[in-house]
């Protein structure tokens, strides 16, 4: 792989430069054709470079942006009054050609807003989508879109979302033609609201996509589908159910783990067994959602990721600069337009 550039917003999320400094680190050993351009307040993050021992890396470059998004500030006011925001001034370094993606940990609505309005969308393209891999049963991932990006969706919105997700998890997972399902209250074809229904209509009619029908939310991590897709609405509701019944699993199960003598010696007994068996199934290895549908690469963070998580979404970027992402989607996007431009006169 070349050489390549991210710009790091360095001051987002709930930790700012003390996740986002030693996740730099750890990515720059990990990526050896990696650059960083690490962007924030230089009275903050000067004297941590020197803790994370980046002052002196080679391929390590700073750039200061004095203002701060916090994760409270409305992103229209963010538009008009955080020009030298660490964000803004990162996206910036991407539209610019600097930089061959952006990582933020920040606030999701800015970073979205932001994103849109400074390096602008694909043709064909109205609304960018956050789409996230999640783990599956068949112990690889799955594509889940829109997180929370666009609330509601008309059906052309949806079919585009369905077009990003195919490409990306085909570059980025090498899978080739992979599976596409609409998530949906019943399997059935009378079911949902008409913008599911049309855009099954639709997905169905183009040879460009494999679409396999509808899924219900009991099956997202079943692994039969690779990319599924929903409005933001309810792929964000969808998502932290998840989040909130891992969370409620891990209690019960330290609950019963505690109950007895007996139980807390199989515990520790069983543990190093149980680590290994979910191991795959850590938040930290699925941080780093990406923004898909713009003319640059975008990956948000978690706001509250560890280093490790924070390393993750450093990596995400570099896949998808690697695969260049938003010029496959443009080809793809033109071909299906095409195809239904001759659908449309036959």
């Amino acid at each position: 792989m070349r050489n390549f550039t991210i710009a790091l917003d360095a001051m987002g999320g709930d930790f700012g430069p003390h996740i986002s400094l030693p996740a730099s680190l750890k990515s720059l050993q990990k990526h050896p054709n990696l650059t960083l351009i690490i962007v924030g307040d230089s009275q903050q993050i000067t004297p941590l470079l020197q803790t994370y021992h980046l002052s002196d890396h080679t391929r390590v470059k700073f750039v200061h942006a004095p203002e701060i998004i916090t994760m409270e500030d409305d992103p229209v006011l963010v538009l008009r009054h955080r020009s030298q925001s660490s964000m803004l001034v990162a996206l910036q370094l991407v539209a610019e050609g600097k930089a061959d993606a952006c990582v933020s940990a920040g606030n999701t609505g800015a970073l979205m807003l932001l994103a849109k309005y400074i390096l602008k969308t694909i043709k064909g393209i109205s609304r960018p989508a956050l789409v996230s891999a999640i783990p599956n049963k068949k112990g690889n991932n799955t594509y889940f879109m829109d997180l929370g990006a666009n609330l509601q969706c008309e059906c052309d919105t949806l079919f585009n979302f369905a077009v990003m997700g195919s490409v990306l998890c085909e570059k980025v997972e090498s899978r080739s033609k992979p599976n596409v399902a609409l998530l949906n209250i019943g399997r059935e074809n009378n079911k949902g609201s008409d913008s599911i229904k049309h855009c099954a209509s639709l997905l169905k009619e183009t040879k460009y996509i494999n679409y396999t029908g509808f899924v219900e939310a009991n099956e997202l991590f079943d692994g039969d589908a690779d990319v599924i897709v929903t409005d933001g609405f309810s792929g964000n509701i969808a998502l932290k159910s998840y989040e909130g019944m891992g969370r409620l699993f891990l209690s019960e199960l330290k609950k019963a783990i505690n109950t007895n003598w007996y139980t807390r010696l199989l515990g520790k007994l069983l543990n190093p067994l149980i680590k290994n068996q979910l191991k795959h199934l850590h938040p930290d290895l699925y941080n780093g959602a990406s923004l898909v549908g713009l003319c640059g690469i975008v990956v948000k963070s978690h706001g509250g990721a560890n280093v490790d998580a924070f390393s993750h979404a450093i990596d995400q970027a570099t896949k998808e600069i690697q695969w260049q992402i938003p010029s496959c989607i443009s080809t793809r996007l033109a071909s299906v337009s095409a195809e239904r431009d001759c659908l449309l006169h036959e």
